[in-house]
């Protein structure tokens, strides 16, 4: 089979390596799509601080069981499913009480570990996720970050009723966005500087789309939510100033969740988060309720995965798809690699 290897930023080439041979308690999976997310941009730049050369990349990801291991129950041959990719201990404190997204030791598929790159994968049972028959590959493979989205909802408990404002309309604020309104939120509104992905989101169904380099945001608030504002707001831009507008902007006591990663130190108003008392709050990846969840939100259409789709690729076009992204920075949400062609 043919494995994907990115051997230095910039620099990708495919080599010809055997189909992996499972364990009694491993899953063969032919890779069917794979989505490139920002992460894997930040590798191809060499500016992921946790990824060396080479690696296989993959880790949004849809596929169909080929075989089963002997010990193996509960799946079947030609099922669709998609993957967890974390690599966790299991024995330290996190994993010991549930938690094992926040693994002292963790590894991620395609960043420390290899990932799913390839026309094939070997993968423990229990990374497994089968997928709705009717769910189509590409949207298998954007279940991954959808998880992100609800486990980023979860943080803040039950969200039935309540106003949520997400700043950044990218594919995870997009996401962060729907989740919210198919967890129950009363009313979202999404801000970006983009109208195109503005539109998108609104196609999306999310009920306000704020261009603040148009329209003053507190004003937008009070005009959407009135003087009792959002009960909830998530930054899923991750810079200085949209933090800065979640922490100036937030009513008194409310909470602000951290979901995009910053690329540097932040430089934030603390006191006045102390002041206002604010609960400001960070997420990481997801667990299997996640995944779960959001396979029931897309099953249910309170979710929609394909106005997301940018382009595809086949996979001996990997690096062209990169090409793409950065010649269309403004206006890419998401691109999906099909690896069978």
């Amino acid at each position: 089979m043919l494995q994907q290897v990115m051997t230095a930023p910039g620099e990708i080439e495919f080599r010809e390596v055997p189909i992996p041979e499972i364990r009694e308690d491993q899953i063969l999976v032919k890779i069917m799509n794979i989505g490139v997310c920002g992460s894997d941009i930040h590798v191809y730049h060499g500016e992921h601080p946790f990824t060396s050369y080479p690696v296989t990349q993959g880790h949004e990801v849809s596929g169909e069981i080929v075989e089963l291991g002997t010990k193996v129950e509960g799946f079947r041959v030609g099922q669709k499913v998609t993957i967890q990719p974390q690599v966790v201990c299991g024995e330290c404190y996190p994993c010991r009480h549930g938690k094992y997204n926040l693994c002292e030791s963790l590894k991620v598929m395609g960043f420390q570990t290899t990932g799913t790159a390839s026309h094939y994968f070997a993968v423990d049972k229990q990374k497994v996720t089968v997928l709705p028959e009717t769910m189509s590959f590409e949207e298998g493979a954007m279940i991954e970050p959808l998880a992100v989205a609800v486990h980023a909802i979860r943080q803040a408990g039950d969200v039935t009723g309540l106003n949520i404002i997400v700043l950044g309309a990218g594919p995870i604020g997009n996401l962060v966005a729907q989740a919210a309104k198919g967890m129950g939120a009363q009313s979202v509104m999404i801000t970006d500087i983009s109208d195109l992905r503005l539109q998108l989101a609104k196609d999306c169904g999310i009920d306000f789309c704020v261009n603040t380099k148009e329209e003053d945001l507190n004003d937008a608030i009070l005009k959407a939510f009135g003087s009792d504002k959002a009960d909830i707001i998530y930054d899923c831009a991750g810079n200085n100033i949209t933090m800065g507008q979640a922490i100036k902007y937030a009513r008194k006591g409310s909470t602000i969740i951290l979901v995009a990663v910053f690329a540097g130190m932040a430089t934030v108003d603390l006191a006045l988060a102390n002041d206002h008392e604010l609960d400001i709050k960070s997420t990481m990846m997801y667990r299997n309720e996640d995944y779960i969840d959001a396979i029931r939100l897309v099953n249910e259409k309170k979710i929609q995965l394909r106005p997301l789709i940018s382009k595809t690729f086949a996979f001996g076009d990997y690096l062209e798809a990169y090409h793409y992204i950065e010649a269309n920075r403004e206006t890419t949400m998401k691109v999906i690699i099909n690896v069978q062609e």
